[in-house]
């Protein structure tokens, strides 16, 4: 089982460093994917999109699948 760590976290996190939800997208998380791309594009209009990208690449790091 791959966890917080592994080799799929760290290459998700990059994923979401070049494209917000990216990550989440390689990870099979549809919904959070939608959401942190949508979010971070309407944010980037008012100069805050930064933050969620941060957000996009650490949830992508810390993601845990459930058993």
């Amino acid at each position: 089982m791959a966890g917080q760590g592994s080799g799929g976290n760290v290459l998700a996190a990059l994923c979401s460093l070049v494209i917000p939800g990216l990550g989440q997208l390689l990870q099979g998380r549809l919904l959070m994917a939608i959401v942190h791309f949508v979010l971070a594009g309407l944010l980037w209009l008012v100069l805050l999109g930064w933050l969620v990208h941060l957000w996009s690449i650490i949830d992508a790091a810390k993601f845990t699948p459930r058993a």
